[in-house]
């Protein structure tokens, strides 16, 4: 039973898990009776910052809470995802596996990601730039009307490149290191920084243990992330495995975070553009380092290109899984 909690036997059902995803996504209907795990952590986590985060206390006391608030969303996922994979293990190895596999399908967003991203192209070219703006409101949290075309662009392309490694990529890793418990704890994380990890006054102290895990636990993702777009540049043409990976050398440690500026890096380089730099959440303006060192007026052709990348680093990423799963059993 225990089995499906580590590798080797993890790593087949990360392989089926990124196979059921990418082909059939999670299904709207099912999220429409049921919701999704992510949206299932986040009530707990909104419960939890209405509770315990109080504005009358200290920032060291909103500090003190918000660890434990995260501690208590981590038990929760934890004993869940725990439970489902002893669970799935009673019917049997192999049973077990594709039961885990279905169920883990819910932690990485390869189809919803590409859907969204290609939907901004697709409105941009249909509706010019005020249904691009539309469209890009769904993937990135920048304030959309003060986007000209070529900033659109980008944010699209940023989006496509860093939630490839939060999303995606580092779901997988976890996966794979620790079953359907590791990519589960994950996802508690990843969602606990994106609702309270952000430097505002209600929760840059409540927020502070999110925002600091999610970066640990990132850390591995993103580098492989990096290095699944450079290999992916390598396999499409017009793209320059080269440049990325200069890029990445000399970018990706200039971002304000630890780990988007190694995918965004590697995929501003690999498409010859110019990524992140300066730019408005709401209405603070925020100064970042630019990644890649090509042009900056991205287009709609550009999006596609980068979706070209992203495909075929979905399906390195895939390989790469499959071949660890057969040299884990085959040990």
């Amino acid at each position: 039973m225990a089995a499906l909690l580590h590798p080797p036997d993890s790593l087949p059902v990360l392989v089926l898990a990124l196979a059921v995803e990418a082909v059939l996504g999670y299904p709207d209907r099912l999220y429409r009776l049921a919701g999704h795990p992510v949206t299932w952590i986040g009530a707990l986590i909104a419960v939890l910052d209405r509770g315990l985060n109080r504005e009358a206390d200290s920032p060291a006391r909103r500090r003190t809470a918000g660890i434990l608030a995260l501690l208590l969303v981590l038990a929760a996922t934890g004993l869940a995802a725990f439970s489902l994979a002893l669970a799935c293990g009673e019917f049997g190895l192999l049973p077990g596996m594709v039961l885990c596999a279905v169920l883990a399908a819910s932690l990485p967003a390869q189809r919803s990601l590409h859907d969204h991203v290609a939907q901004v192209a697709k409105d941009l070219d249909r509706d010019g730039l005020p249904g691009g703006r539309n469209a890009v409101a769904m993937i990135v949290g920048r304030n959309p009307e003060t986007l000209d075309e070529a900033a659109l662009c980008r944010a699209a392309i940023e989006s496509l490149a860093e939630n490839f490694s939060d999303g995606i990529v580092a779901p997988a890793f976890w996966l794979g290191a620790g079953g359907l418990p590791g990519g589960a704890l994950y996802k508690a994380i990843n969602t606990a920084d994106s609702m309270i990890g952000h430097r505002t006054p209600r929760h840059e102290a409540f927020g502070w243990a999110a925002a600091r895990l999610d970066d640990l636990v990132n850390l591995p993702a993103s580098r492989l992330t990096a290095g699944l777009i450079i290999a992916a540049a390598a396999l499409s043409p017009g793209a320059s495995p080269r440049e990325a990976l200069a890029a990445v050398r000399r970018d990706a440690g200039r971002h304000r975070s630890p780990n988007a500026g190694w995918p965004e890096a590697a995929m501003a380089g690999a498409l010859g553009l110019r990524l992140a730099g300066p730019r408005v959440y709401g209405t603070t303006r925020v100064e970042d380092a630019w990644m890649g060192s090509g042009r900056a007026d991205a287009n709609a052709a550009d999006i596609r290109r980068a979706l070209v990348l992203y495909r075929r680093a979905c399906g390195l990423l895939w390989g790469l899984a499959a071949a660890l799963a057969c040299l884990a059993l085959a040990a």
